[in-house]
């Protein structure tokens, strides 16, 4: 259900009931790309199911969709088919096209080339626990944490939500794990990270399925390395990488702890009993991070 956390806060005053954020939702529900539409966003069904539910609340705890879809057209595919129009015109009008003519044409070109394009379609889930003031998107990057902020704030009146931040930085408090190989709390060193020059040589030292507890990295560190990326495990349930923009990758939840009662059942079963360990796994995790990176920042 997730491979990557990026985290949030809720401004304290914000509560809707899931009623009110379904309405919210549903101004700004998925629709097909037209044959001329390069992309399409909006919110979907978490289940699956057409029709359903936008917002799915299971233990209190709800879990929202962004559904995208976006027409796969090569750059060089209609810088080609461009070329081509602009190379008859001329030869058959005897004339320079100008810049703006070549754009305008570049752009029915594009409108002509659409109709016949493949398409993308990718999904984010999105997880709002509104008791802790949590929000959590599936997302490996800014870009697309910006446009799901968008997309919310446009769905939901009234929301404020902040990016957490922690009152250490995570590349310094990573770098003091490596040296001691200690973690605070339930966390454990894995065999995995990234450490990265700071000065004009830029270079990038990275280690994968390796022990990390040597003296090589502890040096790497103390010539003045930054860690941008360590893999820990948090009580033996979960693995996974953080950076030092707090951000979490490579989300794993280890042998048997996704093995619920409803794990072989129905699909829908498995959805609510996925969506209930997930979130309770990480409703714990989450905040022990925090507090292994010297708890939150108070933004004022």
């Amino acid at each position: 259900m997730f491979k990557n956390l990026m985290l949030f806060r809720i401004e304290p005053s914000w509560s809707k009931t899931t009623a009110q954020i379904e309405a919210g939702l549903a101004q700004m529900r998925f629709r097909d790309c037209s044959p001329t539409q390069e992309k399409s966003v909006g919110w979907s069904e978490p289940r699956g199911e057409k029709h359903a539910m936008l917002v799915e609340s299971v233990g209190g705890q709800l879990i929202l969709r962004l559904t995208t879809e976006a027409k796969v057209l090569p750059s060089n595919v209609v810088k080609r088919r461009t070329e081509e129009r602009v190379e008859q015109i001329e030869e058959s009008t005897g004339r320079k096209l100008s810049r703006m003519e070549k754009k305008d044409l570049r752009e029915e070109t594009l409108l002509d080339l659409l109709p016949k394009a493949f398409t993308r379609i990718s999904n984010t889930i999105v997880w709002i626990d509104q008791a802790a003031r949590l929000l959590v998107m599936d997302v490996a990057g800014q870009t697309k944490a910006d446009e799901i902020v968008a997309m919310l704030l446009r769905s939901l009146d009234g929301l404020v939500i902040t990016q957490v931040q922690t009152t250490s930085a995570p590349g310094s408090q990573m770098a003091a794990w490596l040296l001691s190989h200690e973690v605070p709390g339930r966390f454990d060193v894995d065999r995995e990270c990234e450490l990265k020059a700071t000065d004009d040589s830029e270079g990038v030292v990275r280690y994968s399925k390796h022990t990390l507890n040597v003296e090589e990295v502890r040096k790497h560190i103390q010539s003045g390395k930054m860690v941008t990326k360590l893999a820990l495990t948090w009580n033996g349930r979960v693995s996974f990488v953080l950076n030092d923009l707090l951000q979490v990758k490579k989300l794993k939840f280890l042998d048997g702890v996704l093995d619920g009662p409803d794990s072989t059942g129905k699909a829908e079963d498995r959805f609510d009993s996925d969506v209930a360990i997930v979130t309770g796994e990480l409703s714990k995790l989450v905040p022990e991070l925090i507090e292994a990176l010297g708890g939150e920042l108070a933004i004022a």
